[in-house]
């Protein structure tokens, strides 16, 4: 049977990564073909102590901690994939919780030939005991919050842009350069995108999912997303091919309002035209929160779902725009 390494990067992870830990010792897949490979980016609370723990009393399970002394993503899962040694490499996020069949399912995807990089669908889970962490996690699984991106909510099999976390065999991802260290975020996207144009296939699979834990707060939110939204456009300035229209809407969106406020100080019509793209987009917001007031039952939704969406959007768009702005100027 074939041999597998999860490899996952954290920092700062002490109250979700022994949850991790216990899903991947609950897997189907037999442990004595397992092994895992933490990078952690030199943590500052206890996620060193839970982790040791885990293995004194999990000694069945190989867990190996490395260190990632540049702190970022791509560079804790290169250091991990540098450690590991199975012929099959999954990676995983130090907020998620995979499926107990999770390693099964990407291992038997991956012998069946689906795809070079075969991943699965998002359960996404409040990151806290809080209405505002329930209304967040909900808007992050909303179509409205985060366009096409089938993996949040998609549950028919195929061909697509990107998965999150992904596995693969490991020859194939270090032949192809492992994961881009210049880029602090979107590596997941970035590595979808190498693989798709050297004519590879991503493939996402309804039957592999996990749990992942969203923000808790609005401000965790908001500097989540406008790290997306800035390095987005480093990367797409590499590959402008592979925009898409949920990513080009929210910086559009954002410039649009910051022009109308700035010439809305000196033209009325400015400030008529703000005023209804606003009260649209509020409308909006509402009518697609219904569902979710309906499913929950809980009319706080109707506020809630809209505000976190907005932050998504807004601190999504501002962040693409910085980014942008500071291109120019370097260049």
């Amino acid at each position: 049977m074939t041999q597998v390494s999860i490899i996952i990067p954290c920092y700062n992870e002490q109250a979700t990564i022994p949850l991790l830990l216990q899903a991947l010792y609950d897997q189907t897949y037999p442990r004595a073909r397992m092994e895992v490979v933490i990078a952690d980016g030199l943590s500052t609370d206890r996620t060193r102590e839970a982790i040791a723990q885990f293995q004194s009393d999990h000694p069945d399970l190989r867990v190996r901690l490395v260190s990632n002394p540049r702190r970022h993503i791509p560079a804790g899962l290169n250091v991990a994939l540098a450690a590991a040694t199975g012929e099959i490499v999954i990676r995983l996020d130090a907020h998620s919780v995979p499926a107990l069949n999770y390693v099964e399912r990407c291992v038997r995807d991956l012998e069946s030939k689906f795809g070079d990089n075969v991943g699965g669908v998002w359960e996404i889970q409040p990151g806290a005991a809080t209405f505002t962490a329930r209304a967040i996690s909900a808007a992050a699984a909303h179509p409205f919050g985060v366009g096409d991106a089938l993996y949040r909510y998609g549950s028919k099999p195929g061909p697509v842009d990107t998965v999150p976390f992904g596995s693969f065999y490991r020859a194939y991802l270090a032949n192809i350069g492992g994961y881009d260290e210049t880029l602090l975020s979107n590596e997941d996207y970035e590595l979808n995108t190498r693989i798709r144009l050297r004519g590879g296939r991503v493939f996402l699979d309804p039957d592999i999912h996990s749990v992942y834990f969203s923000r808790p707060t609005f401000s965790g939110l908001a500097k989540q997303y406008f790290r997306y939204g800035y390095w987005k456009l480093r990367m797409l300035k590499r590959y402008p091919a592979t925009i898409r229209w949920r990513q080009a809407l929210p910086p559009l969106f954002a410039a649009s309002i910051l022009i109308l406020a700035l010439a809305g100080l000196f033209l009325p019509l400015a400030r008529w035209l703000l005023l209804f793209e606003l009260g649209f987009y509020l409308l909006a917001l509402i009518a697609g929160s219904v569902p979710v007031v309906r499913r929950k039952r809980d009319l706080r939704y109707i506020m809630g779902v809209p505000l976190a969406i907005s932050v998504m959007h807004f601190s999504w768009g501002f962040g693409f725009l910085w980014s942008l702005i500071r291109s120019a100027v370097e260049s």
